[in-house]
């Protein structure tokens, strides 16, 4: 069982902001204000959440449960959309890309008896598969708004020789979905060798057997690994056809 954290020795914390701050400093980056607001931020939200966490955890698995999940898609599929921004429907496309890909990987974890539904369980993954399908959406849009500029003759070119949008745009929709899905592609090829994944660690520190924590590691990164790779498909397939008009024509994204 992992030992508490007192609050003295969390204000010693302190001291891994400072040496980044010393950095940017020291380097005239810039980035003071940002390094601050950002530990600031996000110790307030991870408090807050611990509250929260703790009140759900008290409420009825049907209640909690669904509660969370609408909150967590909520910010994800806002922050995710503003990659996409200029494109028409993209929130809600996203959201509903983050609504299926969640309902399909509980489904499995649930009807394969993997999990329990209980909010322990349920909820600190379902982050896990959310937040990583967010980055994924985020990083495919902003791919494709990229991509869809720098080869805007060539897709002309294309289009003016008679295809269509589908096949004008296929290379590049591999290469979005390609790029999207290399983190976690890498990301699995050294999971165990290069570091111990989160939730692994957090099970073994707080006691369990590392043969136990293994299997739920397993469970969250192949379903993390299908998240990621249908919600960077799906985004994709469904916001290519944004940059071509009803008449086939391409439209020239504005840079952001």
């Amino acid at each position: 069982m992992a030992p508490e954290i007192s609050n003295t020795s969390m204000l010693f914390l302190i001291v891994f902001v400072l040496i980044p701050l010393s950095l940017s400093y020291l380097y005239s980056l810039g980035l003071e204000k940002s390094i601050t607001w950002s530990s600031v931020r996000g110790v307030i939200q991870l408090f807050l959440i611990g509250y929260l966490l703790t009140f759900l955890f008290g409420l009825q698995p049907i209640v909690g449960i669904p509660l969370m999940l609408l909150v967590m898609i909520t910010v994800a599929g806002i922050h995710a959309a503003k990659k996409g921004s200029g494109i028409p429907s993209v929130q809600a496309v996203v959201l509903l890309i983050l609504c299926a890909v969640e309902a399909v990987v509980l489904t499995m974890w649930l009807g394969f008896d993997m999990i329990s539904f209980t909010a322990e369980q349920v909820i600190p993954m379902s982050g896990m598969i959310i937040g990583n399908s967010m980055v994924a959406i985020g990083l495919a849009l902003e791919r494709m708004k990229q991509e869809f500029r720098q080869n805007h003759d060539r897709l002309q070119a294309a289009l003016a020789l008679g295809a269509t949008p589908k096949e004008a745009s296929q290379l590049l929709i591999r290469k979005i979905v390609k790029a999207a899905m290399i983190p976690n592609v890498d990301g699995l090829k050294t999971i165990g060798l290069v570091q111990l994944p989160g939730m692994m660690t957090g099970l073994i520190l707080a006691g369990v057997s590392p043969h136990v924590a293994i299997r739920y590691q397993i469970v969250i990164s192949l379903s993390i690994f299908v998240a990621v790779s249908i919600s960077a498909m799906l985004v994709t397939v469904f916001t290519y056809r944004a940059f071509y008009t009803q008449q086939m024509q391409l439209i020239r994204m504005e840079t952001d």
